[in-house]
Formats: structure tokens, C-alpha cells, sequence
């Protein structure tokens, strides 16, 4: 690995650190001797996701979770009485 970033440089310097590596490209990051994670530029990611950013989609969070599908199949009515019956001791 050619592009690593320690923990410990990371705690030292911060975020400067990771986009100083960015420049050559995806940085490993190491803790410990061993690899940790890997940050990737945000083209970059895109790119591997298959995914093209949209210019001009600055969303907020909520806006963001808003668009997300629905992954749970219990009905509010359910969920209200599980949460009744938790908060019933």
C-alpha cells in the first residue's frame, strides 16, 4: 500500500491528512499495523457505485430520508401499540 494514513496522523492532523492523500488518490487507513479502512474521493465512490452526481441536488437530511423506500412491513397502528405497551411499566 502506497497510500496509507495512520490513526495516529489522523489524530495529529486531522482532516488535512486524509485530503493530502486524496491527491494521489484512495487513502488506507492504519491502525494498529493493520489496515483499517480505505476513504475514497466522493467521484471516486460515485464512480464505483454506478451512481452520477446530480449538479444542483444539495438536499438536507430529511430530504434525503424522505426519498428512502420503506424497509419495514409493520403498520403504524402496530408500532404505536408495541411502543404503548413498552412504555406501560
Amino acid at each position: 500500500m502506497h497510500n496509507t494514513v495512520t490513526v495516529a496522523e489522523i489524530k495529529r492532523r486531522g482532516m488535512a491528512a486524509i485530503d493530502e492523500g486524496l491527491r494521489r488518490g484512495p487513502v488506507h487507513i492504519i491502525k494498529r499495523n493493520k489496515s483499517a479502512a480505505v476513504v475514497l474521493s466522493e467521484e471516486e465512490y460515485q464512480r464505483l457505485v454506478g451512481e452520477q452526481p446530480q449538479a444542483g441536488s444539495e438536499m438536507t437530511a430529511l430530504q434525503w430520508l424522505l426519498t428512502q423506500p420503506s424497509a419495514g412491513s409493520r403498520e403504524k397502528a402496530e408500532i404505536d401499540a408495541k411502543l404503548a405497551e413498552e412504555r406501560d411499566w
